[in-house]
């Protein structure tokens, strides 16, 4: 009878070292510890030209750091912020600083700038005119229906002198009601939605009609190439990516920010794009 019990006794402590040694080598997730840990997934919402082909761009080199990218494309300017409040994404890249601004304000969101990417200079384009010297009185142009581009557009036509601002105007916030001086007379429509502007285009609806560079590069446009009018490398309306407040500190942004501002990245942009989307190192 002991030698039963003995036996019974060193079949079960030979168990309890199996386990043993196999949750050294287990996480409580399931997941391997040691030279190989659990891939993290950061989910980003992004508009799909450029800002989502820059992310599956960076892909690989994510994985390599641990971090499955996964890239949840929105066509829209709206429910990419919303998804973030809803923590249906962990980050979003879609937006210029002041738009993020203006969003933030308005809707009370709890999000922060991780930082700037790129800058898209915005155009405007015609099909009527070969020169902006061929702008004829009383031309008409049109713009987005988002007031957080009105001040970029405004600036260009301020520095091409097409009109004046009214002094003490900030350029970032600024509307057609703060034109100051028109001796053009230009007539400004300012209701379609920015990602069919370039249909207003191709229908050739008016004498001028400023597009965001990634519409534009989405219709075979470049700014840089095809644009009467395009603003200045100093604008200030580069593209960032926000992300709720609470995970400003989170490992897997950082690490999503060292990426797109490596210069490897920046080179590919560049050459990618050629000028139509202009890397910030930020």
């Amino acid at each position: 009878m002991k030698k039963k019990i003995l036996a019974f006794t060193a079949i079960a402590l030979a168990a309890l070292v199996l386990t043993a040694c196999g949750s050294k080598n287990q996480a409580t997730d399931g997941s391997k510890t040691g030279s190989s840990k659990k891939e993290q997934v950061l989910k980003v919402g992004a508009s799909p030209t450029p800002h989502a082909e820059i992310l599956e761009h960076i892909k690989p080199e994510m994985a390599k750091k641990g971090i499955k990218l996964e890239i949840v494309k929105f066509t829209d300017y709206v429910m990419p912020n919303k998804a973030l409040a809803e923590k249906e994404i962990d980050a979003n890249y879609f937006q210029h600083k002041p738009f993020f601004n203006k969003a933030v304000k308005e809707n009370g969101y709890k999000f922060t700038d991780a930082g700037a990417v790129h800058i898209e200079p915005m155009g405007i384009y015609s099909k009527r005119l070969k020169s902006i010297d061929d702008l004829k009185d009383g031309a008409t142009l049109i713009t987005s229906n988002s007031p957080s581009d009105w001040g970029r557009i405004l600036t260009i036509l301020q520095d091409a002198k097409l009109i004046t601002l009214k002094d003490g105007v900030n350029e970032e916030t600024a509307t057609f009601d703060d034109v100051a001086e028109n001796p053009k007379h230009l007539t400004f429509k300012h209701d379609i939605a920015p990602e069919i502007l370039t249909t207003a285009y191709e229908n050739d609806e008016a004498d001028l009609i400023a597009i965001n560079a990634n519409f534009a590069y989405q219709k075979g446009l470049n700014p840089t190439k095809d644009a009467l009018l395009i603003e200045k490398d100093s604008s200030p309306y580069a593209n960032i990516v926000a992300v709720r407040t609470e995970d400003k500190n989170d490992s897997r942004i950082k690490t999503l920010m060292e990426v797109l501002h490596s210069k490897s990245v920046q080179e590919w942009m560049e050459k990618k794009w050629d000028g139509s989307v202009k890397p910030v190192d930020k």
